[in-house]
């Protein structure tokens, strides 16, 4: 069961967002507030921010996944050097079936979003030029390469298997390495380390 709180400064959209999660299986509403701060983290799994809010607000956040409802992009370019465990974006126009899908993916700690959001989102973050201290302590393999660039389009691991044809088990170990050549730890300052040192391409 995923664990879900509602955060927007707008009623009617708490309410909207309410009564559409209520209704699905495996998803329960835990809570609804105006502001991010006031959400219980202990009790939340999987934050729905159907709002415009800074990413330094999740600078000390490591207990829940955040889906964030907005059309402006520019407002989360620091999610990447946040600490949130998993995140997604969507825009506040999406349907039912893409909020839903959403929610059940950030759940399982997956990065996700509309694509053309996410691009815009890996652009804004990736705008500034890497120094020759940059590069990683190994160069990554080409299935490395092959791995972090699917991982950047949001691909679970067992969708990285079957687009490369190999087991949800190689994938785990490519990330492992992949993991160990950049100094990093999770999924999003992977994606967020490649861009940095253009391993990813747009």
């Amino acid at each position: 069961m995923i664990r879900v709180t509602i955060v927007s400064p707008n009623s009617a959209m708490r309410i909207g967002l309410r009564e559409l999660l209520s209704r699905q299986s495996g998803i329960k509403v835990v809570g609804e507030t105006i502001d991010l701060e006031s959400v219980n983290d202990k009790e939340t799994e999987v934050v729905v921010l159907a709002s415009v809010y800074s990413a330094r607000l999740l600078e000390n956040n490591k207990s829940f996944a955040i889906l964030f409802l907005t059309d402006d992009v520019e407002s989360l370019r620091g999610v990447f050097n946040s600490n949130v465990r998993a995140w997604g974006v969507l825009s506040a126009d999406a349907t039912e079936d893409e909020l839903v899908a959403a929610v059940r993916a950030v759940g399982e700690g997956l990065w996700v979003g509309a694509p053309s959001l996410v691009g815009d989102l890996i652009r804004l973050s990736g705008r500034r030029e890497s120094s020759s201290n940059d590069s990683p302590v190994e160069p990554l393999t080409a299935r490395e390469l092959e791995v972090i660039q699917l991982m950047a389009q949001g691909l679970a691991n067992k969708q990285i298997a079957l687009k490369l044809g190999i087991s949800e088990h190689t994938v785990k170990f490519h990330l492992s390495a992949l993991y160990a050549k950049l100094g990093i730890s999770s999924r999003t300052e992977a994606v967020k380390r490649g861009i940095e040192l253009g391993l990813i391409s747009l």
